[in-house]
């Protein structure tokens, strides 16, 4: 039976939708249209106008780009949704991409779950019956009750998914979360987007320019990061800064089109950046291109390193020599030389300009032992003579003479501006890579500079300002994610649940399609591992069909909610432009009124006695007036005439990273909210750059300094010996034109777009070799999984590379998940220690080896 608002025609075909655009095209370029004019059959253009209106709200799925729509609704349904171009910097607008601007397939699509669902079948099945609000929700208490009481609270894991897209819907759920005890788990380090470099280098989560610092910089070097493609509506900045004469090189395996956009496109084998960079910091160093003043301030490089126990040199350890009085305890004093020792304070950097940054030295300790002694310059010198151009072509495929070039470019040519991107550190030894391309900008001085630095841009996580008083009414509790699919490990820092996890709680995402690492997820559901899941979202995902119970959430576009990017340093507020179609509510009631059920007196936190979208709009208040300086003086009104850029110490409120460190000398690192300054400082205790780790496992693995290791060595072939030539093929998923992760993949536009097709792409000769013509249906396997597509032979692809656009679902993709090749390795410099988000074991989504077929062969 029809429900009764498909009825009512809520139900967009795609011939309808063409029309309603064709109109919108019309009425946008009308200034101040306010009325729809809907011709009457058989009638000469007399039928009344209808009203329209126009509302300014905010497209946030998880790619960082937070466009701002403005939504055309004519009798309480959305028409059109189209790009704004209201920002006060008229370079960041308009915004707005063909996948935002056809989500109304999403709204309206077979997919909206319309009621409150209850399993009936097995899990996975998609089975189930529709029930009422009432029934759900206290069956959903009733279960959590129990199996907290059987288990503990924290056997329940919450996944919430990036919070810069919904500080006040998630920050509802995360209150919740903390007030009953459930395990938190973190979307920076599930979804691989956690640059393990940044806190191990720089003390932070991540940092980034906006794109209008891209204008500034005068080479752009970009490591694997596909910005005309991810950073679709900000990509025309790279354009702009090339024609106005920024060089641009793109190092990739492969011919993206962003190299075919580059001035220099760079080809290297996968995984062997490492290499690269250090090879390139070789020739800086050897050469003499380095800004001795700014490593002598900012960094590490002057601080002595004990050569008998490789641990940094500490000022309590030296004779004649102590700590400094009242340093906090995440700090520590470290020496350095000048003719004399110097405890070198960490919250001042100042050192003479005289101190070394080379040589040796005897320095004699507290208990009259004497050691030896140099600087991590020094060291970092010693350990780079084996990078000759010779070795590093050997090991990436790039010319020894085009390393030396790039290096003198690099040097020479300022504002310097590296970009490393997702896809080339989603491997095991992706934070090793970090490290040594963070070696580029900081040796040549390019870091708190306009137009300089090292930026990482994956993923709406950053939170801007402090979200406390409305997300952490109570302690949370945090669990990484390759914890719940690995299982607990000897090293992990993060506590494990005493009875593991016996149930999962998702909202934002998908993560039975998008983070079922080698299928664990869902054999933990049908095996009865996870006694409970309950879902929230707007389409009958394929995490939604393997839950208990399912929640129909309101979409962007039917709520409030409050919004910010890493990418462009604005705030903006959802307005909802339609009611919630349906019996869909926003995660705000839902929280609220599960709390009532959990323990009534949680459920104050959440405005009571108010509508949703009225306490929304608390939320959004009690967050603008306990934010901090970032957002002083921001306020609702503000919001609901526009985007309001958040503050920064930068003239201009600019976001240009560590330029407070840079300018006013502050320590690093600054602030990654919402973690404590306490929690992060420990990462840099010297409060400077980091490049040499002394913490045990850096020198268990031989890693105190950047190191190139080849991938699947430590992870692959460590996990299977016997793998090793049996799986030759390396196993990319990197994201697609037409999806963001997992959301449009039931998009009727973007599939259409594609042929209705997954598809496998690799090099010809490869497929020649394998009898695989284009457009053949092809099985990608190994011993974990597989996954089927149809061959597009691409020649700018590297040899021995499969690719594969993650966020299909499976239904699509007879069943199997592109993700059941990959594996949860978990490596111990991840768990030296642990921040939620910050310093956590990361996803090494790219680190699977594979092998191609036609499918039927065998």
């Amino acid at each position: 039976m029809k429900d009764k608002n498909e009825k009512q025609g809520f139900k967009l075909s795609r011939r309808q939708f063409l029309k309603a655009s064709a109109a919108t095209a019309v009425l946008a370029g009308t200034a101040g249209a306010t009325r729809y004019f809907i011709p009457k059959a058989g009638a000469e253009n007399t039928s009344p106008l209808k009203e329209v209106k126009y509302v300014r709200t905010t497209c946030s799925p998880n790619c960082t780009l937070a466009c701002g729509i403005r939504a055309m609704v004519v009798d309480g349904q959305i028409k059109a949704l189209l790009p704004s171009n209201d920002y006060p910097e008229p370079e960041y607008g308009p915004r707005g991409c063909l996948r935002g601007l056809s989500f109304i397939n999403l709204i309206y699509g077979p997919d909206r779950i319309k009621k409150p669902l209850i399993r009936t079948g097995e899990r996975g099945a998609g089975e189930f019956r529709e029930v009422s609000w009432e029934e759900a929700l206290d069956y959903t208490a009733k279960r959590l009750k129990e199996i907290a009481a059987r288990y503990g609270p924290e056997s329940i894991g919450f996944i919430f998914q990036v919070g810069g897209t919904g500080h006040v819907q998630k920050g509802a759920w995360i209150a919740l979360a903390t007030m009953v005890g459930w395990s938190l788990i973190h979307p920076y380090d599930q979804n691989g987007d956690l640059p393990m470099f940044w806190p191990q280098t720089f003390g932070v989560q991540t940092e980034e320019l906006e794109p209008l610092e891209w204008l500034n910089s005068r080479y752009t070097a970009i490591f694997g990061s596909n910005i005309m493609v991810t950073r679709l509506i900000d990509a025309d900045f790279l354009i702009k800064a090339r024609n106005n004469g920024t060089k641009v090189v793109v190092f990739d395996p492969n011919y993206s089109p962003t190299a075919a956009k580059a001035d220099e496109w760079v080809q290297l084998k996968p995984s062997s950046d490492a290499a690269l960079a250090l090879g390139m910091a070789r020739v800086i160093i050897e050469e003499k291109l380095y800004d001795e003043a700014f490593i002598k301030t900012y960094s590490d490089m002057p601080l002595l390193v004990r050569l008998d126990n490789g641990r940094r040199l500490k000022a309590d350890e030296v004779k004649g020599l102590a700590r400094p009085d009242g340093l906090p305890p995440y700090r520590e004093a470290f020496v350095a030389y000048n003719g004399k020792l110097l405890a070198v304070h960490p919250e001042k950097l100042e050192l003479p300009p005289d101190v070394i940054l080379e040589g040796e030295i005897e320095v004699e300790l507290k208990d009259g032992r004497l050691v030896r002694v140099k600087p991590v310059f020094q060291l970092l010198k010693e350990h780079l003579a084996s990078y000759t151009p010779a070795y590093v072509e050997q090991e990436t495929g790039v010319p020894g003479d085009t390393v030396v070039r790039l290096a003198r470019e690099m040097a020479t040519t300022k504002p310097l501006h590296v970009i490393y991107g997702a896809s080339n550190y989603q491997w095991y030894h992706g934070d090793l890579k970090g490290r040594a391309l963070a070696l580029l900008p900081v040796l040549t001085g390019n870091i708190g500079k306009p137009g300089a630095g090292i930026s990482t841009y994956a993923g709406q996580y950053k939170i801007r300002f402090n979200v406390k008083e409305w997300w952490f009414p109570g302690s949370p509790r945090w669990l990484p994610w390759l914890y719940i699919l690995h299982g607990p490990t000897p090293g992990m820092k993060a506590r494990w649940p005493k009875n593991g996890i016996k149930a999962l709680i998702f909202g934002w995402g998908n993560p039975f399609d998008q983070h079922n690492m080698a299928d664990r997820l869902r054999q933990m559901a049908i095996k009865g591992e996870l006694e409970f899941i309950a879902g929230l979202d707007f389409s009958l995902t394929t995490s939604c069909r393997y839950s208990d119970v399912v929640f129909p959430a309101a979409t962007w576009y039917e709520k409030t909610e409050l919004v910010t990017t890493p990418l462009h340093p604005y705030m903006q507020l959802q307005q909802p432009a339609i009611k919630p179609l349906y019996e869909a509510r926003s995660e705000l009631w839902m929280a609220r009124e599960l709390a009532k059920r959990l323990d009534p007196g949680f459920a104050k936190h959440f405005f009571p006695e108010l509508d949703e979208n009225t306490a929304a709009e608390k939320a959004v208040e009690l967050l603008l007036a306990t934010g901090g300086p970032p957002v002083a003086g921001i306020t609702l009104e503000q919001l609901k005439k526009g985007p309001v850029r958040l503050k920064s110490e930068v003239p201009g409120n600019r976001q240009i990273p560590f330029y407070e460190q840079v300018q006013f000398k502050k320590p690093f690192p600054p602030v990654s909210r919402p973690a404590a300054i306490e929690a992060t400082a420990q990462f840099v205790k010297s409060g400077r750059i980091e490049f040499y780790k002394d913490e045990d496992a850096f020198i268990a693995l031989g890693e105190t300094l950047p190191v190139h290791k080849p991938p699947f060595e430590d992870s692959e072939y460590a996990l299977n010996p016997e793998i090793k030539g049996k799986y030759q093929f390396a196993y990319i998923t990197r994201n697609s034109l037409y999806r963001v992760h997992s959301t449009h993949s039931n998009n009727l536009w973007m599939n259409e777009l594609q042929d209705n097709k997954p598809k496998v792409f690799l090099n010809p000769q490869d497929a020649a070799a394998k009898g695989i013509k284009e457009g053949d249906l092809v099985e990608v396997y190994n011993d974990r999984g597989r996954v089927r597509g149809y061959a597009a032979l691409d020649p700018g692809l590297g040899r021995k590379i499969v690719v594969f656009e993650q966020g299909w679902w499976s239904r699509y993709l007879n069943g199997d998940s592109y993700n059941s090749l990959t594996y949860p390795f978990i490596k111990p410099t991840h768990e030296v220690y642990f921040v939620p988000g910050i310093w956590a074991p990361n996803t090494a989504w790219n680190e699977a080896l594979c092998d191609v077929r036609k499918a039927g062969e065998v």
